[in-house]
């Protein structure tokens, strides 16, 4: 709980009077205009609904895309089509912003850290996307502050590659490209000195990781404001395909309460040592002698928290634009015992709409999220969610509606 002393440091004026506006006037906006402006750098699908979600709360967005065509362009007001690895476009797309954040991790550090030299607040920081953009740097530091990790080093070359798994229990080794991957692309399982190669043609580190012997995916999402205040969401099961994420279930089914508190705690504790603002999404492994074991790190909205749009008193993008606004953060808790989110990925049927009469009808309680992409095989295009008072029945209906919009289900 903030003091009038914490209001009065932040330009809120003494007791009593009516608080300075700290935001107006900036931007293209007209005098009087009060409403803060949030620079978005990245125009997929998390800053199409992180969008949405500010529009209640009358938070002004300007986006900063790769086309026209993009997600979040399609919904945006103001938006600039540029590449954010250009500083000079950076810099030009953040006058009139009051914050800037992202739908991604890609910017180039030295940019961002430039950015805060300007004066422009970056949420999160570049002393914290770092851990988000760079798995080497990453692993380093969770190992520092003592998290638990997979046994991992950074590898040389194929024949250090086979030594690495001399040193364990051999091969098969999980190789990841330090940074630029997603979705499974950048990481490879590789069964002999041989297989080795592919991921040093990027001409970048890579990092070797032990192949976990996990029962199942977690994630942990919590949100973290500038004034170090953090809440929680349950922990979730994420069910991958294909290296894609494919279902969420929360909260996570027969997860032992400690084993979740402790993965709660975890995801708290490297929000605050890693100094992050806004929404941290922690990937989990859940080995099957009891352990859980940081996968991956994401410092945004993240697929694995998409069940909270319906499924959560507040969701992960509201509280996310509450967390770099500064604002008092929103409740985490479920709003039903069960919540599922499926993907929907593009399959040989593009008009989806046509699938809405049948879903719609033989579900009135579900919720369908599409991102206005082109359907193409694969793609993530959607997701739906489910909720209620029986898993069954919640996994069955969000699998149908999925599968239905895919076109692999027809009745």
């Amino acid at each position: 709980m903030r003091t009038d002393a914490g209001r009065r440091e932040r330009g809120a004026g003494p007791p009593g009077k009516r608080p300075v506006n700290r935001w107006a006037p900036r931007g293209r906006y007209a005098r009087g205009v009060t409403f803060p402006v949030v620079g978005m750098v990245g125009g997929g699908q998390l800053a199409r609904m992180t969008h949405e979600s500010g529009i209640p709360l009358g938070i002004r967005f300007k986006l900063l895309s790769d086309t026209p065509q993009d997600s979040a362009a399609q919904v945006v007001n103001e938006v600039v089509i540029g590449d954010y690895r250009d500083l000079d476009t950076l810099r030009e797309f953040a006058r009139g912003c009051d914050v800037i954040t992202f739908d991604h991790e890609h910017v180039p550090t030295e940019h961002l850290k430039a950015l805060e030299a300007d004066g422009i607040p970056v949420r999160p920081g570049p002393e914290a996307l770092v851990h988000a953009q760079d798995k080497g740097v990453m692993r380093a530091k969770l190992v520092a502050i003592g998290v638990p990790c997979p046994r991992h080093r950074i590898v040389s070359d194929p024949a250090d590659v086979g030594a690495f798994a001399a040193e364990g229990d051999g091969f098969p080794v999980v190789l990841k490209t330090v940074r630029g991957g997603y979705d499974g692309k950048g990481v490879w399982v590789v069964d002999s000195v041989e297989e080795a190669a592919e991921p040093f043609r990027a001409g970048v580190p890579v990092l070797a990781e032990e192949k976990v012997d996990f029962v199942r995916e977690l994630a942990a999402n919590v949100v973290r404001s500038p004034h170090g205040q953090a809440v929680a969401y349950p922990v979730v099961e994420s069910r991958q395909v294909n290296g894609v994420c494919d279902t969420v279930i929360a909260p996570a089914p027969g997860l032992e309460e400690g084993l979740a508190l402790r993965a709660e705690e975890m995801a708290l504790s490297i929000a605050k040592e890693l100094g992050v603002v806004g929404h941290l999404a922690v990937e989990l492994f859940q080995t099957r002698d009891g352990r859980i074991l940081v996968n991956e790190l994401a410092m945004r909205p993240h697929n694995s928290g998409h069940w909270t749009m319906d499924g959560a008193i507040t969701s992960q993008f509201a509280n996310h634009v509450r967390a770099v606004l500064d604002l008092p953060l929103g409740d985490p808790r479920p709003r039903a015992p069960w919540t599922v989110m499926v993907n929907v990925l593009g399959g040989d049927y593009p008009d989806m709409y046509s699938a809405y009469l049948h879903c719609m009808a033989r579900d009135p309680q579900l919720k369908i999220h599409m991102y206005g992409k082109d359907v193409k095989p694969g793609r993530k295009v959607g997701h739906v969610n489910t909720y209620g008072d029986d898993l069954d029945d919640v996994l069955e209906r969000a699998r149908h509606a999925a599968g239905y919009l895919r076109g692999t289900i027809t009745e």
